[in-house]
């Protein structure tokens, strides 16, 4: 397990100020399990990857996996990169030109051995034969669907070949923990898609405690277990991808991850309760009334974001039952293949709906909008 506390890393820039790039950055991650640190640059998202790393020296905090301390500012440890025993992939997959697809792999294990099996906390290496070397590459190969490529120039690689050699030289370690900073970041759209698969198998196969740097919000959301949200620094909420997405715990990360429609307003009343925790309350807004389930109390008067995704604004062409339905206009609409992205005018907004293409309601044409109460997040506005 890895474990990550108090953790504080700062450095100077270009005119000599002090850029504070993690500001208490505390989390777990449980042991096989994919973390990804999801933000936008500048975040310190990736100096939080490289502090694991041993590539940034903390000023304060205590980074451990597996009971292992690897930096505590406390006690005054620091273990350098190479002692630590972890596998890192960067955005640059750094491929010997000038190897083979299996000289590349192999090189960290004719170079330093590899872990002699006790994982993070082990600082010995062990020296393999030949054939031990040729087995473990092998193996390694076979995992990431490149045994039938040992023997081609790393050059004559496709992108996301190249991707998945840097993945295999970085596993054939057996690391204690797989570091990877934005490894999709070069592929075009297609192939990044295909990867994001490729990883998710490997990390599930493998179980390899891994913590992933990204600012793809979509690729977040489809590889992780947990994702932290950064901005300036800071965790802005740490919960799995379903968690993050559907009730976001502040305006940042509403916006940030995924698109959202914001309706600013101030709450008027608690009729009754909800179906779930917390109670029903209605919200007046720009476009009306709004009847919202909110999971945490709120107070007459309390100013308010309402957060409700596109794929929650419910667009029909009569009027339907029940509460949250107000009639608009299609302003815009554009079709995106698998779905419809409405733009809708209600009163002076504008809402974003995505539906299926089945809806084929023409632009300027009269269309209802319905909001479920549970979809829409109360977000508390400072």
């Amino acid at each position: 397990m890895l474990s990550v506390e108090g953790l504080f890393t700062e450095y100077a820039d270009d005119r000599g100020q002090v850029v504070r790039a993690a500001e208490d950055v505390s989390f777990k991650v449980a042991e096989g399990q994919l973390f990804t640190l999801l933000g936008p640059s500048g975040c310190g998202k990736t100096t939080t990857l490289r502090s694991i790393a041993g590539l940034e020296r903390p000023r304060e905090g205590e980074i451990s996996v597996n009971d292992r301390v690897v930096y505590s500012s406390s006690r005054g440890i620091f273990v350098a990169p190479n002692r630590r025993g972890f596998g890192m992939v960067f955005q640059s997959y750094a491929i010997w030109p000038h190897m083979t697809v299996f000289q590349n792999a192999a090189f960290p294990l004719e170079v330093g051995g590899g872990n002699d099996g006790r994982g993070a906390g082990a600082a010995k290496r062990t020296r393999r034969t030949r054939a031990q070397i040729r087995d473990e590459v092998m193996r390694v190969l076979a995992a990431v669907q490149l045994d039938e490529l040992a023997g081609r120039q790393a050059t004559k690689l496709s992108g996301g070949q190249q991707q998945r050699l840097a993945l295999a030289r970085a596993l054939v370690m057996e690391p204690a923990l797989l570091l990877l900073d934005e490894p999709l970041s070069n592929l075009d759209a297609k192939l990044r898609e295909k990867m994001r698969f490729e990883l998710k198998r490997l990390q599930r196969e493998l179980r390899i405690t891994t913590v992933y740097v990204t600012h793809d919000q979509s690729e977040a959301l489809a590889l992780s277990h947990q994702i932290a949200v950064m901005h300036d620094g800071r965790i802005q909420q740490i919960g799995t991808p379903r968690e993050v997405y559907e009730r976001p715990a502040s305006t940042f990360v509403a916006d940030f991850v995924g698109n959202t429609n914001f309706l600013d307003g101030r709450v008027v009343s608690a009729p009754g309760p909800a179906p779930d925790e917390g109670g029903a309350y209605v919200v007046h807004t720009e476009i009306g009334d709004v009847t919202v389930a909110a999971f945490q109390p709120l107070s007459p008067d309390e100013r308010v974001s309402l957060s409700v995704r596109p794929e929650d604004v419910e667009l029909t062409e009569t009027r339907p039952p029940g509460e949250n339905v107000w009639q608009g206009r299609v302003d815009q609409k554009v079709f995106v293949g698998e779905a419809v992205d409405f733009q809708v005018k209600v009163g002076l907004r504008t809402l974003l709906s995505r539906r299926h293409p089945t809806l084929r309601t023409k632009v300027g044409e009269p269309i209802f909008v319905q909001l479920n109460p549970e979809k829409c997040v109360v977000l508390k506005v400072a």
